[in-house]
């Protein structure tokens, strides 16, 4: 499942990732246990562990890795983090994202991503994420408030649902803007209703949608 030759391919990928200036430990860490062939289609596995982005169906994709580090080190997620994440996709984030949480809750608003994503998770060991098949704008206020919120797709606002969820000092991470390339946002929740903001370069996201698919 995870042979020699794909842990060598790995360690060649988290070269690359530090050349590009991913630095916490912890991250590459944990981006250098997570099997990311196994969250691709058969078809795409030979290049798994290129610094690629690839097709996951319901006209989503699986990250960059560098993208997902990013993302994972602006987070900063502490071992007793309860973290959101708003869309699941692959379900390759949040397997990174497990490594360093406490409890990790993924809302994924394409019904076959959900169900297809949730059967991997748990078959290739990773029983401590729950799936959720739901409306990302809307979060998931049963179970807030949460340490961190990341949103893996390109949004024009930030959801003020969202940030209601988030627990003052608590960080969301989200790509914003216009058009395909969006700014990486970090926001602060100082105190309830007030929030400091900082950005880090810009990146390709598929469109943060509202509602539903089935």
């Amino acid at each position: 499942m995870d042979s020699y030759r794909h842990k060598g391919l790995r360690s060649k990928l988290i070269t690359i990732l530090k050349d590009k200036g991913i630095s916490d430990q912890r991250v590459i860490a944990a981006m250098s246990l997570v099997p990311r062939h196994l969250f691709l289609d058969k078809a795409f596995e030979e290049w798994a562990y290129r610094d690629q982005a690839f097709p996951i169906g319901c006209g989503q994709t699986i990250s960059h890795p560098y993208t997902v580090a990013v993302q994972t080190q602006l987070l900063d997620p502490q071992p007793t983090d309860k973290i959101l994440e708003i869309g699941t996709g692959s379900g390759y984030q949040a397997a990174v994202l497990s490594h360093l949480c406490k409890k990790i809750y993924s809302i994924e608003r394409h019904e076959p991503l959900y169900r297809n994503t949730s059967v991997l998770l748990a078959r290739i060991g990773y029983r401590a994420i729950r799936t959720l098949h739901g409306d990302g704008y809307l979060g998931a206020d049963r179970f807030a408030p949460y340490d961190k919120i990341l949103i893996t797709a390109g949004a024009s606002t930030v959801p003020d649902t969202l940030l209601q969820q988030l627990r003052v000092g608590g960080y969301l991470v989200i790509p914003i803007g216009e058009g395909d390339d969006k700014t990486m946002k970090r926001i602060t929740k100082i105190a309830e209703d007030k929030y400091s903001e900082e950005s880090f370069g810009v990146f390709h996201f598929v469109p943060f949608l509202e509602g539903t698919e089935s």
